[in-house]
């Protein structure tokens, strides 16, 4: 038995240390992360240490039939957050099967091992979390989808385009239906890299592991919705005054809506709040926040001149004849209102 289970033990040794490594390569080259780097770092010397002399000797990689199997899951990923969960699988995966087969050959590797898994855990929320939040930081366009015939192709024009952030929003289909919407939506966004946002409904979110919500000022308070999703999840809040946007602010929105500056089907009876508001926000607010509400091709310019850097549309994408020229148009206007980094 012993052999055995010393080749069980290398194998998953060097799983979890590559799953690791891989890891890390994107904390310090795409994240440039050293707090993340170090930990991936620190967790494979102590995957080191354990993976002792006698273990790398009962190695036997002519003799493992597993050398043959593949999958074709193994041989593509639509995007980095695939990639990464992947890997993170790979070395929990391991890191459970090393924790036990160890208390065949060595009782306190076990207990290292179990202790070094919940570090691993910690590490996947806290790095996904801190990918979405960075991402949302870098997102300036935001599309909110209303129901359409051709909505997939929609959106993705869009992405190609450019588009990074994308809300799932439909009050009136059956939630059979809107629940395949959501997945096919989920899994298009993460293909190009894009947040994926469900409006309102926070099951809906969870059912298909969407990046997070949004809230308007009728829905679940931020501070449950938080409970729910987790705090590596984004949750956004609609403001119209001061008033609710110090309030979402105060409660933990990592985003919040601003308008409707002007008049829109999207938001039938509301008043449009104007710009007057966006200029309060532009003085006030140091989280992001996305103008929303009217705005088009025509009006975009008024709205970033009033002090915004982000918007939201609805129409002026969804109901466009080439999503995405209209997309890069958007994305054009609003680079030009970006501060410029010193290099």
């Amino acid at each position: 038995m012993q052999p055995a289970v010393c080749r069980i033990l290398d194998a998953n040794l060097d799983r979890a240390r590559e799953g690791l490594r891989i890891v890390e390569e994107w904390c310090r080259f795409g994240l440039n992360s050293s707090q993340f780097s170090d930990e991936c770092k620190q967790l494979r010397q102590e995957l080191a240490s354990w993976h002792t002399l006698d273990l790398r000797l009962a190695r036997d990689t002519p003799g493992d039939p597993g050398t043959e199997l593949t999958h074709p899951q193994e041989e593509q990923r639509s995007g980095l957050g695939t990639l990464l969960q992947a890997n993170f699988c790979r070395v929990e995966e391991a890191l459970r099967v090393v924790e036990e087969y160890s208390k065949l050959y060595n009782p306190k590797m076990g207990a290292a091992f179990k202790q070094m898994r919940y570090r691993v855990y910690i590490l996947e929320s806290h790095l996904l979390g801190y990918q979405r939040h960075q991402r949302l930081a870098q997102s300036y366009l935001y599309l909110v989808t209303s129901p359409t015939e051709g909505l997939f192709h929609v959106v993705e024009a869009a992405l190609q385009g450019g588009l990074s952030l994308v809300q799932y929003r439909d009050k009136d289909t059956a939630d059979l239906d809107r629940l395949e919407t959501a997945r096919q939506l989920r899994q298009l966004c993460h293909q190009y890299g894009a947040i994926f946002l469900v409006n309102d409904r926070i099951d809906l979110a969870l059912a298909v592991d969407a990046d997070g919500v949004h809230l308007g000022q009728q829905d679940m308070p931020i501070a449950i919705a938080r409970q729910l999703l987790g705090p590596q999840k984004i949750i956004g809040r609609s403001t119209t005054n001061p008033e609710e946007m110090q309030r979402a602010i105060q409660e933990g929105a990592d985003y919040i809506g601003v308008g409707p500056v002007y008049e829109t089907p999207t938001k039938a009876g509301k008043a449009p709040v104007g710009l007057e508001y966006i200029r309060h926000v532009a003085k006030n607010v140091s989280i992001p926040w996305f103008a929303i509400g009217g705005i088009d091709v025509n009006n975009v310019n008024e709205v970033l001149n009033a002090g915004a850097q982000r918007v939201a549309v609805v129409r002026a994408i969804v109901r466009a004849e080439q999503p995405t020229l209209v997309t890069q148009y958007f994305l054009a206007q609003l680079a030009r209102v970006q501060p410029r980094t010193t290099p």
